[in-house]
């Protein structure tokens, strides 16, 4: 589980400091570039599709693993859009709640004690 979390702060610090040079240098403007390169029809709207499937997958595993409570769609929303440093925060934040059960930090706590 320490290798885990290490790897979990490494891309949560990674995408933050790469993010802040992004924003410093190109300003906010994310959303028509992403999807004018997916309009272009090149490798990176290529790119770009398959990790908005990939962000969906998050978001739907969250707000799932949250038993879709109204807490849990907000949480899959915000993983939507924040991407990869919303969910290695709450995989990180979550894995010491669960106090390193991996059963219930993927599961959820209710569902995992159902398989013991």
């Amino acid at each position: 589980m320490t290798a885990f979390r290490i790897l979990l702060a490494t891309i949560f610090l990674t995408i933050a400091v790469y993010t802040a040079i992004v924003v410093a240098d190109h300003g906010l403007g994310l959303l028509p570039v992403f999807f004018g390169d997916m309009a272009a029809m090149g490798w990176a709207g290529q790119f770009n599709l398959d990790f908005m499937g990939m962000l969906a997958l998050s978001a739907l595993w969250l707000a799932w693993r949250n038993e879709f409570s109204p807490f849990g769609i907000a949480l899959g929303t915000l993983g939507f859009f924040g991407g990869a440093p919303v969910l290695t925060a709450y995989l990180f934040v979550t894995s010491f709640a669960v106090e390193g059960d991996v059963k219930a930090l993927l599961l959820g706590r209710g569902r995992a004690d159902g398989l013991a």
